[in-house]
C-alpha cells in the first residue's frame, strides 16, 4: 500500500461519472484542492487541502463500499504527494493519445433533466461543420451519441468548444471523446438516428434497434408488438418498467441492480426519523424497513422492495439537499435489514406508494424539484389553508387548486428544491380536515 497523501487515486471512474459526483464523495472530509480526470484510463486523481483530510477519507471507505451512481469505485493513496501543473497537463496530453483524433465524436450527457433529441443535437454541433450522421443510444454510462462530421477538424473544432459545457442552464453536460469508429452505419431517419446526407430513409418500426451494436434500448427494453396486455407488477420485469418510464429507462440507471439496501449518509441527526426517510424513499419504491445508526447519527440504512427501486433512490436523490445537509447514497454491503427493536417496519405500511399503480408512480420518478404535488385533498380546501400548513418549510412562490375526476388535488411552488423536499419529508401523510394528504415532486417548471 502506498504511503500517506494528500493525493488520493480512485479507480473504476466510468463515463457517467463526472467530477462533481467525486467532489460529493470526498466533500464531507476536507476541502478538495485539485482534480485531475483520466478518462482514458477510467481514473481520477484528486487532492485534498491536507494529509489527515486524505487519512480520514481512506479510513472511512475501508469500512463503507463507496458508490457513485451505481458503479462501486475503489480509492488508495497515490504515489504521487503533490498534483502540479506539469502533472495534469501530462495527464492530459496521454489520455489524449489515446483516443485519436476522427471525423466521428462519442457523447455522453450527463444530468439530463431534459430530453435531448436528434434535433437538438444537430442544432448543437453543426455551428463546428456539417454532420452527416447521428445515432443516440442508451448504455450504463446513460444516454449517449455517436456525430460524424464531414471533416475531422470540424470534430477537433466541435470537441475543444463543446467538451463539459451544457446543453441547457445548469444541466445536460457533455462529455465528448473521439470515436474509434471509421463510419456511422444508420438505416433509419427518426428520433434516434439520422443521416442528414441521405433523407429519403425510411422510419423505424417500434422495437427495433436502429444502430446494431450501439446499445439502443429500444431492442433491449422494447415492449413485443404482440399486442398482447402488459401489466405492470410491483417488482421486476425490466420491459414492462421500461414502459412505465415511456420506453426506455431514465438515463443514468441501469435496471440490472439487485441489492436492495442502501446506506443514507450525511443526514441531520438533530431533524431526521424514521417516517421522514420512509416519506421521501418511498417516492421511489415501497419500503421494508428502515434502520438509524445510533452509534452514527448521520446514518442510516433503508430497505427497498427491490434492487430496481433501491437504484431509482440512490440516482435521484444522491447529493439531494434535506435540512441543511447534501445527502450521500450508497449501496450497502448488507443484503437486508435484520429485524431488531431499534429497526421501524414499514412492510405492510399502506402509505407504500407502489401497492397499487406501480407504473403510473415509476412514470413521476425525479430528482427533488421546487414544485411538490398534493393529492387526497379536503373537497372545501382553499388555498390558504394550503399556505398555513406548509409555509413554514420556506417561501411559496404560487400555488394552484384543481380537480382531476372530481377530486381535489394542488401544486406548490417553493422557493427552492432544499424547501420543496424538507415539505414533502415532513407533511407526506399528514392530516388537514381528517384527509391524509399525498405528497410527490412534481416535474412541472412553473404553475
Amino acid at each position: 500500500m502506498a504511503e500517506p497523501s494528500k493525493v488520493i487515486h480512485i479507480r473504476n471512474v466510468g463515463q457517467e461519472i463526472s467530477e462533481n459526483d467525486l467532489l460529493q464523495l470526498v466533500q464531507p472530509f476536507g476541502v478538495v484542492t485539485k482534480l485531475v480526470m483520466l478518462r482514458a484510463k477510467n481514473q481520477a486523481l484528486l487532492q485534498m487541502h491536507d494529509l489527515s483530510s486524505s487519512i480520514n477519507v481512506l479510513q472511512y471507505y475501508t469500512n463503507v463500499q463507496p458508490s457513485v451512481r451505481g458503479r462501486n469505485v475503489y480509492i488508495q493513496f497515490s504515489s504521487h504527494q503533490e498534483l502540479t501543473t506539469a502533472d495534469q497537463n501530462s495527464q492530459g496530453r496521454k489520455g489524449d493519445q489515446d483516443s485519436q483524433p476522427n471525423q466521428i465524436l462519442l457523447v455522453t450527457i450527463h444530468h439530463m433533466l431534459y430530453p435531448i433529441t436528434v434535433e437538438v443535437l444537430h442544432q448543437v454541433f453543426s455551428p463546428y461543420g456539417f454532420v452527416e450522421k447521428i445515432v443516440t443510444f442508451q448504455k450504463s454510462a446513460g444516454f449517449q451519441s455517436l456525430i460524424q462530421y464531414q471533416s475531422r477538424q470540424s470534430a477537433m473544432q466541435a470537441r475543444s468548444s463543446l467538451q463539459g459545457r451544457n446543453i441547457y442552464d445548469g444541466c445536460c453536460q457533455l462529455d465528448i471523446q473521439f470515436s474509434n469508429l471509421s463510419e456511422l452505419q444508420v438505416n433509419y431517419n427518426n428520433e434516434r438516428s439520422r443521416d442528414f446526407t441521405n433523407p429519403s430513409l425510411p422510419t423505424e418500426q417500434r422495437g427495433r434497434s436502429s444502430q446494431h451494436g450501439y446499445g439502443d434500448t429500444g431492442s433491449l427494453y422494447a415492449l413485443q408488438s404482440s399486442g398482447a396486455r402488459v401489466a405492470f407488477p410491483q417488482m421486476g420485469n425490466a420491459a414492462a418498467i421500461a414502459a412505465a418510464f415511456g420506453g426506455g429507462l431514465p438515463p443514468g440507471v441501469t435496471g440490472t441492480n439487485d441489492r436492495c439496501t442502501i446506506l443514507v449518509t450525511n443526514l441531520n441527526p438533530d431533524k431526521i426519523d424514521e417516517d421522514k426517510l420512509f416519506n421521501l424513499f418511498s417516492v421511489y419504491g415501497n419500503i421494508v424497513r428502515i434502520k438509524l445508526l445510533r452509534n452514527k447519527p448521520d446514518h442510516a440504512l433503508v430497505q427497498m422492495a427491490d434492487g430496481f427501486q433501491a437504484e431509482l433512490a440512490v440516482h435521484f436523490l444522491k447529493g439531494a439537499l434535506l435540512f441543511g445537509n447534501r445527502l450521500e447514497l450508497n449501496f450497502s454491503k448488507y443484503p437486508n435489514i435484520t429485524p431488531a427493536p431499534d429497526t421501524r417496519e414499514y412492510a405492510g405500511s399502506s402509505l407504500n406508494r407502489f401497492n397499487n399503480n406501480a407504473a403510473k408512480n415509476y412514470k413521476y420518478c425525479c430528482s427533488p424539484t421546487k414544485m411538490i404535488h398534493l393529492s387526497s385533498l379536503p373537497q372545501d380546501i382553499t388555498e390558504d389553508e394550503i399556505l398555513t400548513h406548509l409555509e413554514e418549510h420556506g417561501t411559496i412562490m404560487n400555488t394552484k387548486l384543481f380537480e382531476v375526476n372530481g377530486k381535489r388535488q394542488a401544486l406548490v411552488m417553493f422557493e427552492n428544491e432544499e424547501q420543496a423536499t424538507e415539505a414533502l419529508v415532513c407533511k407526506h401523510a399528514s392530516t388537514i380536515d381528517r384527509s391524509t394528504i399525498r405528497i410527490s415532486f412534481s416535474q412541472l417548471q412553473s404553475i
